[in-house]
């Protein structure tokens, strides 16, 4: 019997990567924006936000692997250390926090970028402050060891 080669493309060739990457993002519902609203609040509604909950499973898996790497310590806290352990996670090691970073600065615009370069101090810090608090609210979700896949 031969074999058989699938050839998988795109049909159009036009890159429209701005709006694939606006299309795939969750609406949030709760989130208002007003003519007052500071640059910085502005992006941390429309764009941090939404990228956050697309990437809300990743996070949560990407944070047992940290866990892991770590030998399991965090199971054995209360839920109080639990928090802290989170918190100081994103906030003192720095190739992790760069790593998260990074998952939801690739899916940034390229206007989104441009935005985000003039303020990124300010926005680093809101951008790991809604990640600390996303996965505290999750905390259940990280309190047991994830199944092996074998």
């Amino acid at each position: 019997m031969g074999k058989k080669t699938v050839i998988l493309y795109k049909t159009t060739t036009m890159n429209d990567r701005p709006n694939d990457l606006l299309r795939i993002r969750p609406e949030i519902k709760k989130t208002q924006s007003f003519d007052t609203m500071s640059v910085e609040e502005r992006f941390q509604n429309e764009t941090l936000r939404p990228i956050l909950k697309l990437q809300n499973p990743l996070l949560i898996e990407v944070f047992h692997n940290y866990i892991e790497k770590r030998k399991g310590v965090f199971y054995e806290l209360s839920l109080e250390k639990k928090l802290d352990y989170i918190e100081s996670s994103l906030i003192k090691d720095q190739k992790f926090r760069n790593s998260v970073k990074g998952m939801l600065i690739g899916h940034f615009t390229v206007a989104e970028y441009g935005i985000y370069k003039q303020q990124s101090s300010s926005l680093n810090k809101r951008m790991m402050n809604l990640v600390i608090e996303r996965l505290k609210d999750q905390v259940q979700l990280l309190e047991v060891p994830l199944k092996k896949v074998v």
